[in-house]
C-alpha cells in the first residue's frame, strides 16, 4: 500500500471517527468501559442511586458455560458491595430479546462461583440493556425487571436484576438527557461534563483519536486478515477474488452485528449502500459449514433474525 493509500485511509478512519455516538458499540465500549467515571454515571442515573461507587470495570468480558459456549459482554462492572453489573448497548431488537437477558444473567451467575461454593455466595447482579428502539414496546423511558410469585403478587427478590433503557425517550430528567448524549456526535452539545470531557479525548486529542484509529482497525483485522489467507492459499485468480469477495461479506455482516448504520458501512468499506443490502439479504440465513476450513469464516457470518423490514429501516 502507498503513502497516499495509508495517508486516505487514514482520514476515512478520522471521519468515521468523528460520527460515533454512545449509542455506536465500538465507541461504547471506549468510553464505558475504560473509564471508572463514565461508568459509575452511567449505573448512578440509570439506578438513581448518586452514592454509587464503581470500583472495577471491563469490556468484552468473555464468560464461559459447561458446554463451551460463551457471551462477550460489553461492559461489566463492579461497585463497593460487589454488585456486578453488565452493561449492553443494542440498536437491532433482535440483540435485547428477553431470552438474551436471561442468558447474561445467567452467565454472570455461573462465573462469579466456584464448584462448591454455597448458594449465598452468589452476588446481587444487574443486566442492562440500553437499546435504540423500544423493544418492550410500552412507551416508557425504562423497564425493570423482576421475577414475582403470581400468586401473591411479591417479589421473588433473587437479587437478579435486569433493565431495559429506551434511548428514543430524551426529555428533560436525567435520563432523558443521558439518552440525549448518547446521540451526540459533538461534546460541546453532551449535557455531562464527565462523558463530553471522554468523548472530546477520544474524538479530538492526539492519543484518544490514536486509539480510537487502533479500535476502528481492530475491528476488521481478523476478518480481513481471514480473506487474506484463503486468497494466498488458492494461489490463483479465481481464489484472490474469492478471498476478496468473501472478506468483503465478513466485513458486512461483522458491522451490522455490531449495530452500524447501512450507510456507515458502506461508506467505511468503499462500496455503495445497494451492495451492502444486497450482501445482508444474500446472506440472510448463513448457517456453519460443516466444512473445517470455513468454519471460522461462517461463525462471523452467522445472522440471526433480520429481515428485509430491519434493513430498510437501517
Amino acid at each position: 500500500m502507498s503513502d497516499f493509500d495509508l495517508i486516505e485511509k487514514h482520514n476515512k478512519h478520522l471521519e468515521f471517527i468523528k460520527q460515533l455516538r454512545l449509542i455506536d458499540d465500538i465507541f461504547m465500549e471506549k468510553v464505558f468501559g475504560e473509564d471508572i467515571a463514565c461508568t459509575q454515571l452511567l449505573i448512578q442515573i440509570i439506578l438513581g442511586k448518586k452514592d454509587l461507587k464503581v470500583t472495577k470495570i471491563n469490556k468484552q468480558l468473555p464468560l464461559s458455560n459447561l458446554h463451551g459456549r460463551s457471551v462477550r459482554l460489553d461492559v461489566f462492572a463492579v461497585d463497593t458491595n460487589d454488585t456486578l453489573y453488565n452493561i449492553e448497548v443494542q440498536r437491532g431488537d433482535s440483540g435485547a430479546v428477553s431470552k438474551r437477558a436471561r442468558y447474561n444473567s445467567s452467565m454472570l451467575d455461573a462465573n462469579i462461583t466456584e464448584s462448591g461454593d454455597d448458594y449465598s455466595a452468589l452476588k446481587e447482579t444487574y443486566v442492562i440493556f440500553i437499546t435504540e428502539n423500544d423493544v418492550l414496546k410500552g412507551g416508557l423511558p425504562i423497564y425493570h425487571v423482576e421475577r414475582a410469585i403470581l400468586e401473591t403478587g411479591k417479589l421473588f427478590n433473587d437479587k437478579a436484576h435486569i433493565i431495559y433503557v429506551n434511548s428514543q425517550i430524551q426529555n428533560n430528567t436525567e435520563l432523558g438527557r443521558l439518552m440525549h448524549d448518547f446521540y451526540c456526535t459533538d461534546a460541546r452539545q453532551m449535557y455531562y461534563p464527565t462523558l463530553a470531557q471522554r468523548v472530546k479525548y477520544l474524538k479530538e486529542d492526539y492519543e484518544g483519536v490514536n486509539t480510537m484509529c487502533e479500535a476502528v482497525r481492530e475491528f476488521f483485522k481478523d476478518e480481513l486478515a481471514a480473506g487474506e489467507a484463503l486468497s494466498r492459499a488458492k494461489g490463483r485468480a479465481e481464489g484472490r477474488e474469492e478471498g476478496r469477495a468473501e472478506s468483503l461479506i465478513n466485513n458486512v455482516l461483522n458491522a451490522y452485528r455490531k449495530g452500524w448504520q447501512i450507510v456507515d458501512i458502506a461508506d467505511f468499506l468503499g462500496i455503495s449502500e445497494e451492495q451492502v443490502k444486497k450482501i445482508l439479504c444474500n446472506n440472510r440465513n448463513t448457517s456453519g459449514s460443516s466444512n473445517k476450513s470455513s468454519d471460522r469464516s461462517s461463525s462471523v457470518s452467522r445472522m440471526s433474525g433480520f429481515s428485509k423490514e430491519d434493513l430498510e429501516k437501517k
